[in-house]
């Protein structure tokens, strides 16, 4: 829900850093995006292919940092060039961050006891703006409000 609600404020070049640890939920969350993007097909993890390109009327590049060595290799797979066209949403960013951008949207994903905790974190304007629109979209519905 959180994913989708996000999605409705996010256009071309804006990045979404999925952290957490396997199983917190990354590629549930990609999934969200995509659906709420109006993306076509289904969204599966790109562990073994480093990125999958979803076309629609806002593109998603869904990428994995997991098995890559490095920022470089993020780069080299084509970022520079996903950013022009698509929004962004790289799982295990935490692994090729010197390669994203410094204004980018932070998704962390946690297990806590049996549920799920979230937590967003913008680093610059175009992150902030999308944080801040849905901050005031969730305006007194508890189970979509981000922290900052």
């Amino acid at each position: 829900m959180l994913a989708r609600a996000l999605a409705r404020h996010l256009r071309a070049g804006d990045v979404v850093a999925l952290v957490g640890p396997l199983g917190a939920g990354k590629t549930c969350f990609a999934s969200g995006l995509a659906e709420a993007l109006g993306v076509e097909g289904r969204v599966a993890s790109p562990s073994f292919v480093v990125a999958r390109f979803h076309d629609g009327p806002t593109p998603l590049v869904h990428a994995d940092a997991y098995r890559l060595s490095g920022a470089e290799d993020l780069l080299d797979a084509g970022l520079d060039d996903w950013l022009r066209v698509a929004v962004v949403a790289v799982e295990w960013a935490d692994l090729a961050e010197e390669a994203l951008p410094a204004d980018r949207l932070t998704v962390a994903l946690a297990t806590d006891g049996g549920g799920r905790r979230i937590e967003l974190t913008a680093t610059g304007p175009r992150s902030l703006r999308a944080l801040e629109a849905l901050e005031h979209d969730s305006s007194g519905h508890r189970d979509l409000e981000p922290t900052s």
